[in-house]
């Protein structure tokens, strides 16, 4: 199997999360106070950004103390944890209201989807942002218990919610998304949903439901959808997906059966390709104006394997 790239996004993760030290209030309170900490900023799921060099500038999350400080009392507070230099990062939750109070500080909110994919700030804070946006925003969705109803209260750092009335412990929850690339020979199966960006085909993908192995779950949503049964399923790399909170298991599989069956509510249109109209999809030379999804994402990387014969 091919190496995964480091380009995928969302994978880089810069940071020690201490996660034996988040139970101790004072040990991570003094963390907070050092003057080298530094905190990320969100409104309502937005990260915000110090705009650098002017307006067209770069953009740096980043924010000091005094400047955390601006908005007030943030909604939710999250130890995400301390880089190679031992500085350390917290996420910070705020309401819709923070943002006035950065009025002529030439603070902006922008969305981590297109910071990330047109690479605005540098891949290990991509997958900063990334964590600290799937943690803030499961404290947003899970304020109340599920056992009893009654509201809960953020512990260990922000890694855990405790129910006062009945005691129930919630913790952060990841969904994991297998993603396949369905191979027969010289041929590939790709697929498009409505949403995707004119002339754009990508591998097929679905939830793994509970019960499941990922092996399990690629071989039924490829035949939910598409209709082709398929074996020898082969793990290549996984990729956090913080819209909310998936995790994405890239795989292969060889297809043994070809004829194509759309499963309509879910997809467009599902089709063969051959390596060579692969290839130029990802390149972006397709005679026809087809394209494959960007470097960013996983889905890339599946089909660049196969474009360039990794797999043989």
């Amino acid at each position: 199997m091919p190496t995964p790239p480091h380009a995928i996004g969302f994978t880089l993760d810069p940071l020690d999360r201490v996660s034996e030290k988040r139970d101790d209030e004072a040990f991570v309170a003094a963390l907070r106070d050092e003057p080298s900490t530094r905190f990320l900023l969100f409104v309502n799921n937005v990260p915000l950004f110090k705009r650098t060099n002017g307006r067209d500038g770069g953009h740096d999350p980043l924010f000091d103390a005094h400047e955390a400080a601006k908005p007030g009392a943030p909604l939710q507070t999250v130890f995400l944890g301390r880089d190679a230099d031992k500085r350390s990062l917290f996420a910070l939750s705020f309401d819709e209201d923070a943002k006035s109070q950065f009025e002529g500080d030439s603070v902006e909110a922008v969305e981590l989807r297109p910071i990330a994919m047109q690479g605005l700030v540098p891949a290990p804070m991509v997958s900063a942002l990334g964590e600290a946006r799937s943690m803030l925003d499961w404290h947003r969705r899970h304020r109340f218990c599920a056992n009893c109803g009654q509201p809960t209260d953020s512990a260990g750092a922000g890694w855990r919610r405790v129910c006062g009335s009945c005691g129930a412990q919630h913790f952060p929850r990841v969904d994991p998304v297998v993603i396949m690339l369905v191979t027969d020979g010289d041929h590939c199966l790709l697929g498009r949903q409505p949403q995707f960006l004119p002339g754009m085909y990508s591998a097929l993908a679905g939830f793994v439901e509970p019960g499941e192995t990922f092996e399990h779950a690629v071989c039924r949503e490829v035949l939910e959808e598409a209709g082709i049964r398929c074996t020898d399923v082969r793990y290549f790399a996984s990729q956090p997906w913080p819209f909310p909170s998936s995790l994405m298991i890239g795989c292969f599989a060889r297809a043994t059966s070809t004829e194509i069956i759309v499963d309509r509510n879910e997809l467009e249109d599902v089709r063969w390709f051959t390596r060579a109209e692969v290839a130029a999809m990802v390149d972006g030379t397709h005679e026809q104006g087809l394209s494959a999804p960007k470097p960013f994402a996983i889905a890339h990387h599946l089909l660049k394997a196969f474009a360039t014969g990794e797999l043989d």
